[in-house]
């Protein structure tokens, strides 16, 4: 059986040599792999490796397949959504609707938001599979900052939908892996607009429209369309930008490397202070750091290690353990947490 090497757990035998993309050998075949080879085959970027059948998995793998499963036919649906946009300049909400809403009773079990995230990263995501995260990232946000259900299910429709505007754009724009010359970088900035139009032609929620609008814009007016500021948001749309530059930092570019979770968590915590809503980030940051108590992780030096508490004064640096060693990194100022892995 072929798996992703994020859904391979201790004790999966590999059934093939494994090689990188440079074809240099990783593993060899039969090699039974624990948490230093899952490790390994993610430093190297391999991507999916084939292991022996399993034995009947247990509740929590079922429920990760189960995920995946969901995770899929949500982007064949939103693919859908955006081909109908393409084509019509509007599209049918109720297939959104009937998109979201059971996933989404789905997520309310699904706890460990960490996991969620390890589970949504793939390799070449597309304006499809973003969207899903964005859309997904946004419910979990607007929860932690306390709004209601109702609430949290339109914030978490306004960021799956806040992209739908990139269906006016050149396919040849979309799709370009370098860099857009000015004229093709101002075409492409107009799917904010586009999207507004297409939403308040689709449905009567004005919100959602001005998030696809004002996604870009920032609280110190260095965004576009209209460099709006703070006051000039709409709350929703914060939420989604900040879902949307998250999601987006761990997604590799041509001209930007894909980076870490934990390192792109650090940045837009930075961005907090002016850039990006200061009360949204601290959801963000203070509900996914927990999370990744217990979780295996890269640091800076190339060790691995599991992180077995956080320190409420430094909440990037935590203590890690590494074998029967403990390390502070709080006092290790030039060790950082690169990247969680398992």
């Amino acid at each position: 059986m072929k798996v992703h090497v994020t859904d391979l757990k201790p004790g999966d035998r590999l059934m093939t040599d494994t090689f990188n993309n440079v074809g240099l050998h990783i593993l060899p075949g039969g090699t039974v792999v624990q948490r230093e080879e899952i490790s390994l085959l993610i430093r190297h970027r391999v991507d999916y490796v084939s292991i022996q059948a399993r034995e009947l998995p247990g509740n929590a793998e079922l429920a990760g397949h189960g995920l995946h499963a969901e995770f899929d036919e949500a982007i064949m649906n939103y693919e859908a959504t955006f081909l109908e946009a393409l084509s019509h300049g509007c599209f049918t909400p109720a297939l959104v609707d009937a998109t979201l809403q059971p996933l989404l009773e789905t997520l309310d079990k699904q706890k460990d938001v960490v996991t969620l995230l390890l589970l949504l990263d793939r390799e070449d995501i597309d304006t499809y599979q973003h969207s899903l995260q964005v859309g997904l990232l946004s419910y979990y946000i607007a929860a932690w900052l306390g709004h209601s259900k109702e609430e949290c299910y339109r914030i978490s429709r306004a960021g799956y939908l806040h992209d739908i505007g990139k269906s006016q754009v050149s396919l040849s724009i979309l799709n370009n892996p370098g860099l857009l010359n000015a004229a093709e970088e101002t075409e492409l900035k107009r799917h904010t607009a586009y999207g507004y139009d297409i939403i308040r032609g689709s449905m009567k929620d004005e919100a959602t429209a001005l998030v696809a609008l004002q996604h870009h814009e920032y609280e110190d007016g260095s965004g576009y369309p209209s460099s709006l500021r703070k006051a000039d948001l709409h709350p929703y749309t914060e939420i989604v930008t900040v879902a949307d530059i998250y999601m987006k930092l761990t997604t590799s570019r041509l001209s930007r490397p894909k980076q870490g979770l934990v390192s792109v968590l650090r940045q837009v915590h930075e961005w907090g202070f002016g850039r990006l809503n200061g009360n949204v980030v601290q959801a963000l940051t203070g509900h996914l750091l927990p999370g990744f108590v217990g979780k295996t992780v890269l640091l800076s030096n190339g060790e691995t290690g599991t992180i077995v508490m956080n320190n409420a004064l430094d909440i990037f640096k935590p203590l890690v353990k590494m074998n029967e060693e403990y390390r502070d990194l709080s006092k290790e100022r030039a060790l950082t947490v690169d990247e969680v892995l398992v």
